[in-house]
C-alpha cells in the first residue's frame, strides 16, 4: 500500500470527514452538527489530512487560544490504514505547522490506551481535569 500524501489546510469535504470519523470510531455519522469546514475555519490554527488516491484516510487538527496554546483534536486514521505510521506522520506534521504559527505549547488529552502513541509522538504526561457538561 502506498504511503498517503499529507495536505495542510486542504479544502474540507464535510461528508468525507464525517464518514472517516464514523468508520474509524465504529459509530454512525451524526446528523445536524455544524459542518467541519465551518468549525475548522473558525477555531483551528491548522489541520492536516492524509490522502490515498485523493480519498481522505486520516485527519488531525489543532484549535487554539489565539496565542501560545493549541490543542490537538480529532486525530483519526481509517481502519484500513492504521498501523502503518499514518497517524504519527499526521501528528508530526501538525506539530510543525502549529510551531510555525507561533504557538509555544501543544496540548493533547487522550484515553489511556492512546497514551503510548502520543508519548511516541513527543508528548509528555501531564495532570489534567475534565468536566462533562
Amino acid at each position: 500500500m502506498r504511503t498517503p500524501d499529507l495536505r495542510v489546510r486542504f479544502a474540507v469535504d464535510d461528508a468525507a470527514l464525517t464518514h472517516l470519523h464514523a468508520r474509524a470510531f465504529g459509530s454512525p455519522a451524526p446528523d445536524g452538527v455544524t459542518p467541519w469546514a465551518a468549525r475548522l475555519e473558525r477555531h483551528s490554527v491548522t489541520w492536516v489530512g492524509a490522502f490515498a488516491d485523493d480519498d481522505l484516510v486520516g485527519f488531525v487538527h489543532a484549535c487554539w487560544d489565539g496565542g501560545a496554546h493549541a490543542f490537538l483534536l480529532d486525530a483519526v486514521v481509517d481502519p484500513a490504514h492504521q498501523g502503518q505510521g499514518t497517524g504519527r506522520r499526521l501528528v508530526e506534521r501538525l506539530v510543525d505547522e502549529v510551531r510555525a504559527a507561533g504557538c509555544a505549547w501543544l496540548h493533547v488529552d487522550c484515553e489511556p490506551h492512546l497514551a503510548s502513541f502520543y508519548r511516541a509522538c513527543g508528548f509528555g504526561p501531564t495532570a489534567a481535569g475534565l468536566l462533562r457538561l
